[in-house]
């Protein structure tokens, strides 16, 4: 159980998992307050950015404190060899693309080091601990021997895998390097029926570009809600940094075409609700009120608040799991709404 932290706490800890946000003032801060917020930070993936603004800041101004010094350098080390597994893991992803790429093979390096690269100033921000590679269902044989060929073995149930259109390879020499080969982005196939995120709905979102904000901001709603259920923190920080990169109504119109084209309209006006009010960023909410709510919306939209996210691992874990499995079974019975032609 993560340390529990006040309302004022918990601000800092959004004022330090936003990566345009200024650190606070070191002043401000007790060892053991910040031995909680470090803590807490690293629970929800979002402690590189605090380290980094730790370290803007300078050991200077924070508590003068032996545990808590000790305490950031083994962290500080972490998180350069998080650094390094990302780097490494993207090396073999950009192998198995190239590899792909020479068998015909359409697919895409989809999630951590695209969000990376794309949505995040600072690179070491949001590092990622595995590949993730969409490809078209009918590809999936040729992709996963592919794969193989590369070096790596299936470590997922290969029956369950095809259900969930979800295949997991580890490394054989370093079994910390996970593959990950999708047929879709929706693994729940209870709600597959209403929405589905695959290599087509993407490049129809894209239009014709790489990587749009639109399509970045698609896949960010998609794993925060369908894939993990709000249990960190980072996949909210992933949408709010999809909603900066928004610059113009037109990229916004395009976002919510692709909620209407993929049926994630419910899963769009909860994400960016909570994550708007969670960092205070207006057009996340605005956005989110573009969607005529009904009442499956309404529901997530109160089932899914920024308490029920920041306390998922703390006194009030089963509260906030109780929320979040009640939100899964509305997005399960939720109809799909009608698209046009």
């Amino acid at each position: 159980m993560l340390p529990s932290l006040s309302p004022a706490d918990e601000k800092l800890l959004l004022r330090f998992a936003d990566p345009d946000a200024s650190p606070v003032s070191g002043k401000a801060l007790s060892a053991n307050g910040l031995s909680a917020l470090l803590a807490n930070a690293e629970f929800h993936g979002v402690l590189p950015i605090m380290l980094r603004k730790l370290r803007e800041l300078g050991d200077a101004s924070l508590p003068k404190d032996a545990a808590l010094q000790q305490r950031l350098g083994e962290l500080r080390d972490q998180a350069t060899m998080a650094t390094g597994q990302s780097m490494l893991l993207q090396y073999h992803g950009d192998r198995i693309m190239k590899a792909l790429a020479a068998k015909n093979v359409p697919a895409r390096i989809v999630k951590g080091p695209v969000f990376a690269r794309k949505l995040y100033r600072q690179l070491a921000d949001r590092p990622f601990t595995d590949i993730d590679i969409l490809v078209e269902p009918a590809s999936i044989a040729e992709a996963n021997r592919t794969i193989a060929e590369c070096g790596f073995e299936l470590g997922s149930d290969e029956a369950q895998s095809h259900e969930l259109q979800e295949f997991k390879w580890l490394e054989k020499e370093n079994s910390s390097l996970l593959i990950e080969l999708h047929g879709n982005l929706v693994h729940d196939t209870g709600m597959r029926r209403r929405l589905s995120l695959g290599f087509r709905e993407l490049q129809a979102i894209d239009g014709g570009q790489t990587d749009t904000p639109a399509a970045l901001l698609t896949i960010a709603i998609v794993h925060a809600a369908g894939g993990h259920k709000f249990h960190r923190l980072q996949l909210c920080v992933d949408v709010l940094q999809g909603v900066r990169a928004l610059k113009s109504p037109e990229e916004e119109t395009r976002l919510l075409e692709a909620a209407r084209m993929t049926g994630i309209e419910l899963e769009l006006a909860t994400v960016l609700n909570v994550t708007g009010r969670l960092f205070g960023a207006p057009l996340a909410i605005e956005l989110a009120n573009r969607i005529k709510p009904d009442l499956s919306i309404r529901l997530a939209k109160w089932l899914i608040t920024g308490n029920m996210l920041l306390r998922v691992n703390s006194r009030d874990k089963m509260r906030s799991r109780l929320s979040r499995d009640a939100f899964r079974w509305v997005q399960r019975l939720a109809r799909q709404r009608p698209y046009p032609a």
